[in-house]
């Protein structure tokens, strides 16, 4: 038993429902075009008959018209021009005829005809008159009572084809829903091609939504999984170290003028992981916030140079440790965003150009409108460069591409990554050129202010 709430149930029911409309249509037509059709008939009838009987009647002498009329085997009338009945072969004595529609015509216009309910003998009856040449009506009368008896002559006849009709379009209707949802059952056998065993085309945008949103728990997953071991890569070289160390001291092997040394690398690698751990809170941060409709009412208008000009002041002591110069250009280049991720976003691009760059070396942190009026935040360096083959995965999270400086600088690998999710966070555009020993060059683009 097919379950009221599902799709094979209703595909059944409405198509058998289709099936009954169907057959109360049809046989409401061919009764309208059944009853049309004898309707004609019985007129040319009466009319041929009429016209049949008044020929005899006016070639007869006086004393035969009514043996004549009587003899005809339909109700026949004779009406003279003042209504009088003259004779009526229903044997009912009849009125003054005169104000029948059909004595009307007839007298008026030769020949005239209406159909009603009968008052002398009670049925619906056809009435056809002409008018003679001796001024008198002669009418010939059909009662509709014939029409019924063919009616009920038919019922049963009918009354079988109607089941025998609804049996077969139930039948129809079970066996055309099975074809109809089967090949969409079939479709979850593989889910690793349900794009291309797609029965009907109305449902490929729901097959390709459920390809894409396989496909992207994959990756996710694999990304996951990714992740985890990464982390846990991350955070087991800072803790080997510390509890080494740690384990140097409070064993008493470490010697008293080692000890201070000791416990600047646990800090130094404390600070690591401090570093490492808020990275990936804040990269879960914009994981969680990436695809949410709720974080536009929280943008507010900011100016990307006083963004720019807070992230150097930040960074200018760093900038000098490592001997490098950090310039601002900073024209006015208002967007909607968050305060707080914009200021991420360009520290985490400023700090990897010192970072990456070498002692004597610049980095520009520059802020305007480009030709199309798009406001933008750019960070150039003459540092070290980026390889042609390694540009495409900067952005992943833990690449670095080169390890081991990344290890003695600090890095954790994340930075770009939360400049990603922060840009697409914000609908902006990422543009990177880099030369190995030239410099990096990055760019990322917003959506103008809509005023």
């Amino acid at each position: 038993m097919k379950h009221p709430g599902s799709m094979r149930y209703k595909l059944h029911l409405r198509l058998f429902l289709m099936g009954v409309l169907g057959l109360v249509l049809s046989a409401a037509v061919c009764i309208a075009v059944l009853h049309r059709a004898y309707s004609r008939q019985m007129w040319n009838t009466l009319e041929q008959t009429v016209y049949t009987i008044a020929e005899r009647y006016e070639e007869t002498s006086d004393t035969e018209p009514a043996a004549l009329l009587h003899n005809a085997g339909l109700r026949l009338t004779l009406v003279q021009p003042d209504g009088t009945v003259v004779y009526d072969t229903s044997a009912v004595n009849s009125d003054n005829h005169l104000t029948r529609p059909e004595i009307q015509q007839a007298l008026e216009h030769g020949t005239g005809k209406d159909e009603r309910q009968s008052k002398t003998v009670g049925y619906h009856t056809y009435y056809y008159a002409i008018r003679l040449d001796d001024g008198n009506v002669l009418r010939a009368a059909q009662e509709a009572e014939s029409i019924r008896a063919m009616y009920y002559e038919a019922i049963p006849a009918i009354a079988v084809f109607c089941v025998l009709f609804l049996l077969l379009s139930g039948a129809l209707s079970w066996w055309q829903t099975d074809t109809l949802v089967q090949p969409i059952i079939q479709m979850s056998a593989n889910l690793n091609t349900i794009q291309e065993n797609n029965p009907y085309n109305e449902l490929t945008p729901m097959a390709l939504a459920i390809h894409s949103d396989r496909i992207l728990r994959e990756n996710n997953d694999k990304l996951r999984q990714e992740f985890t071991a990464n982390v846990s890569h991350e955070l087991k070289t800072p803790l080997t170290s510390i509890s080494g160390y740690a384990e140097l001291i409070s064993s008493g092997l470490a010697k008293p003028e080692d000890v201070p040394g000791f416990a600047n690398r646990i800090h130094s690698e404390a600070a690591r992981m401090i570093t490492l751990v808020n990275d990936i809170l804040a990269l879960s941060k914009l994981d969680n916030l990436q695809g949410t409709t709720q974080r536009a009412p929280d943008f507010e208008l900011l100016d990307l140079a006083q963004i720019a000009k807070n992230c150097a002041e930040r960074l200018h002591i760093n900038a000098r440790n490592a001997y490098v110069v950090l310039h601002t250009e900073c024209d006015t280049a208002m967007v909607q965003g968050d305060r707080q991720m914009l200021a991420e976003l360009c520290q985490n691009l400023c700090d990897n150009a010192i970072r990456y760059n070498r002692p004597g070396g610049r980095v520009d942190l520059i802020t305007g409108k480009n030709a199309w009026g798009k406001p933008y935040i750019m960070v150039r360096d003459n540092g070290l460069g980026i390889p042609k083959e390694a540009q495409p995965h900067i952005f992943e999270r833990f690449y670095r591409v080169d390890k081991s400086r990344s290890k003695s600088t600090g890095g954790t690998g994340l930075g770009l990554a939360i400049v990603k999710h922060i840009a697409l966070l914000h609908h902006a555009d990422i543009a990177l050129e880099s030369e190995v020993n030239e410099g990096t060059r990055i760019v990322v683009t917003f959506d103008p202010v809509k005023r």
